[in-house]
C-alpha cells in the first residue's frame, strides 16, 4: 500500500536511527528515547527512527497487551506525534503495541509521523519471529496479530518502504514494495541471531533493492535478562555500512544521497534486468 504522492528529493538528507535498551517502565523509556530523538534532530537529521518496541521490553510478553493503544488515541502516540512537531522532523515510531481483532493480542505496529505531528503512515510487523535454542525461545505468534499490507510512502528523502525485525529474513517483501530510496528496518534482534545473521541481511537487502537501508535496533542487556544485538546500522545502495553503534543507547547519522542511488543503478541496472515476478 502507498500513502501520499511519489517525489524524489535532488540533494543529501540526513538521516537518523536510535538505538535504545529499553526496560519494563514506560516512562523511563520514553524519556531516554526523548533525549535521543532531540541529539539526532540537533545532528541535522530530518528523519528519524526508533526501534521496535522502544517503549517497552519486560520479560512477559503480555504486559504489552495492556498498554495497546486504539486507532489515533494513546500516550504512546501522543509521544510521536508531539516529538516529531517539536523537532519539526519525521519520526518513524518503531513499534508500539496497537488494538488487534483479538483481544487477547496486539499489532506490532510502525507508526510514522510528518513534522506537523501528523501521521502519515502505519505498518503492521507481517511475519511473526518463532525461534528455540535450548532454553532460548520466543513465539511472537502468542501475542501479536501479524498484518497484511505492505507499506510505502513518501517522505524527505522520497519513497520509503516499511517492515519490522523478523521481515529482514523475507526478500519477497521487499521486491513487494517496488522502486524505493530508503527501507527502514526497527528491530530487536536476538543476541544469537544477530551475531551471524544482522549484518549480511541488512546489506543484501541494500543491495539487491539498490536503495538506502536503515536498521535502528535494542542493543544490550535488558532489565529483564534479554540480551539484544544492537549494531544499528545505515547502508548505502552498493551493501557499505556508512554507520553503525554496537550496543548501547545512542544515535547513528548519515547522508542519504539521490546521486548516489542514481549512480548505483546506472551503472549495475538490476532493477530493470528482473525477469520473474514481473507483471
Amino acid at each position: 500500500m502507498s500513502q501520499s504522492a511519489s517525489h524524489s528529493p535532488s540533494s543529501p538528507v540526513r538521516i537518523a536511527a536510535v538505538q535504545t535498551v529499553s526496560g519494563p517502565d514506560v516512562a523511563e523509556n520514553l524519556r531516554v528515547t526523548g533525549e535521543l530523538i532531540a541529539e539526532a534532530a540537533a545532528g541535522g537529521a530530518k528523519l528519524v527512527a526508533l526501534p521496535e518496541y522502544f517503549p517497552l521490553i519486560t520479560a512477559d510478553e503480555t504486559v504489552k497487551v495492556a498498554i495497546r493503544e486504539p486507532e489515533g488515541k494513546g500516550p504512546l502516540q501522543d509521544f510521536l506525534s508531539d516529538t516529531a512537531r517539536r523537532h519539526g522532523i519525521w519520526l518513524v515510531g518503531g513499534t508500539i503495541p496497537m488494538v488487534a481483532t483479538d483481544g487477547s493480542k496486539v499489532r506490532n505496529s510502525t507508526l510514522v509521523f510528518d513534522p506537523r505531528g501528523e501521521r502519515a503512515a502505519r505498518y503492521d510487523k507481517i511475519h511473526l519471529f518463532g525461534f528455540q535454542k535450548g532454553v532460548e525461545r520466543y513465539d511472537e505468534a502468542a501475542t501479536i496479530e501479524a498484518g497484511r499490507e505492505v507499506v510505502t510512502f513518501d517522505g524527505p528523502c522520497g519513497r520509503i518502504g516499511l517492515s519490522v525485525c523478523y521481515d529482514l529474513r523475507f526478500p519477497e517483501l521487499f521486491r513487494a514494495m517496488g522502486p524505493v530510496n530508503l527501507i527502514i528496518l526497527p528491530a530487536a534482534f536476538t543476541y544469537t541471531t544477530g551475531r551471524d545473521h544482522w549484518e549480511v541481511l541488512l546489506r543484501a537487502r541494500a543491495i539487491e533493492n539498490q536503495c538506502y537501508v536503515m536498521a535502528p535496533a535494542q542493543g544490550g542487556r535488558h532489565p529483564s535478562g534479554r540480551i539484544t544485538w544492537g549494531h544499528t546500522l545505515i547502508a548505502d545502495p552498493w551493501g557499505q555500512v556508512l554507520a553503525c553503534r554496537d550496543e548501547g543507547p545512542g544515535v547513528v547519522l548519515a547522508d542519504l544521497e539521490p546521486d548516489r542511488i542514481a549512480a548505483v543503478r546506472e551503472s549495475l541496472p538490476a532493477l530493470r534486468h528482473r525477469c520473474l515476478g514481473i507483471d
